[in-house]
């Protein structure tokens, strides 16, 4: 099969200004960082839903009192590493749909892991205002309450990266990374001055000559910045943009045991520019967005391939499949702090003259793993990822189960652990 190469970029349209992610189809080696230390104790277990048994994915997994954290993988597994004299804390549990609850670890074993079950939640709190049907008050409410809801010092959070690339059903590249983020105060919606800087990094390809066209998210790690639509006003609503949408109140959904507006939003305005549609949860009690859920609007095919393709070889047919992303905030304390983001792009590539086109998909997802309430200083310019950098650097490729020792992460399904062990052994 023919080599390509392939550079194109995602762009991310609100404003014609707007973010752009890159994704360019080639292969570099990543980075390696000094060791986290402190976790003496892992906790490991799986997340079930009490009544239909089956595994809860992406819950969130938190040492209370800290800022220790970590989801579910697509199994409802989770793996949290903690230092053994929190064990008085016991890990606490919440997922959206499902009433929190609080796990003891007094009597926990290490070789048999839990089982957490959460059970649905449909009950609703007794007060909650009414805004008579009107769901772009409640918001314009939520953005105007932004400052009262969000920190205003700024923070440095600790994330775990991963970025998977399939062709069909099949991996063809896995990448991760540990992270910090720098984010300013969140008193004005932007995001200049807010950094990410690579501490730790590996990436594991097939080396089959037909899956030389393998996808590269270059600007995947800044995720973080880019796509947190309560800071970055460029994203999704503002004062100038949010009259061309359509706002429904749809129904109410319990997430951490707190009543949450869920409203669904759909561009009613026609621009040069393709728009989102999606669900937005804003909770009752605070007017703080929680959760975000919205993908780019593809009913005019030319308008969103241009808006995502950049650039391509001559002869090659793209057509972009999905583009959806995922925010969600937690409260730490008094306040909400980002928690976690995907991303995920499906497209297809065709040359001209073949008879069979090859789909991929590339998918990114960072979580918070710890947080610094007061950030010492900002990451230097010299330090931090660019829109433009890759994210892996100089180090060789390889896949080692010890490799993130004491860091947390997101506990990789069985199916991506197969994935990176057959990747593995094709590596010559």
């Amino acid at each position: 099969m023919r080599s390509i190469v392939l550079s194109f970029c995602l762009v991310v349209p609100m404003r014609p200004h707007c973010f752009t992610l890159f994704l360019l189809f080639f292969i570099f080696p990543p980075i390696y960082a000094a060791q986290q230390e402190g976790f003496d104790l892992t906790v490991s277990g799986v997340v079930r839903d009490e009544q239909s048994r089956r595994p809860v994915a992406f819950a969130n997994v938190f040492l209370p009192g800290s800022n220790i954290g970590t989801v579910t993988n697509g199994n409802g597994v989770f793996s949290l590493k903690i230092n053994s004299s929190s064990v008085e804390q016991g890990l606490e549990f919440s997922c959206m749909g499902y009433a929190g609850c609080r796990i003891s670890l007094k009597d926990y074993k290490p070789e048999r892991g839990i089982t957490v079950w959460l059970k649905p939640m449909s009950q609703l709190l007794n007060e909650v205002r009414v805004y008579g049907g009107d769901a772009k008050a409640i918001v314009m409410e939520a953005i105007e309450k932004i400052p009262e809801n969000y920190s205003l010092s700024a923070n440095i959070l600790n994330m775990f990266y991963r970025e998977t690339v399939t062709k069909g059903k099949r991996y063809v590249a896995v990448s991760e990374g540990l992270l910090d983020v720098y984010k300013n105060s969140y008193n004005r919606r932007h995001v200049r001055g807010d950094r990410v800087r690579v501490t730790r990094g590996r990436r594991v390809l097939s080396q089959k000559s037909r899956d030389t066209l393998a996808v590269k998210i270059q600007g995947g790690p800044r995720l973080a910045v880019d796509f947190d639509v309560v800071k970055n006003e460029d994203m999704l609503f503002d004062s100038s943009s949010i009259d061309y949408f359509v706002f429904t109140l749809d129904h109410y959904m319990m997430l951490d045991d707190r009543l949450q507006y869920v409203i669904s939003f759909t561009p009613c305005a026609v621009l040069e520019y393709p728009l989102y549609s999606g669900t937005i949860y804003i909770d009752t009690q605070t007017m703080g967005i929680t959760l975000a859920e919205f993908s780019l609007d593809l009913s005019d095919r030319q308008k969103a391939d241009n808006a995502v393709l950049r650039k391509k070889p001559a002869g090659l047919d793209f057509r972009c499949l999905e583009a959806s992303f995922t925010v969600s905030y937690r409260i730490r304390g008094a306040l909400f702090c980002l928690d976690y983001v995907k991303s995920t792009l499906r497209f297809k590539c065709e040359w001209k003259r073949r008879l069979f086109s090859s789909a991929y998909t590339a998918s990114s997802e960072m979580v918070v793993v710890d947080m610094e309430t007061e950030a010492p200083s900002t990451i230097p310019v010299s330090d931090s990822f660019g829109q433009r950098d890759l994210f892996e650097k100089s180090a060789p490729c390889n896949w080692d189960s010890d490799f993130w020792s004491d860091f947390n992460i997101i506990e990789p399904s069985e199916s991506l652990e197969r994935a990176a062990a057959k990747l593995s052994r094709l590596r010559p």
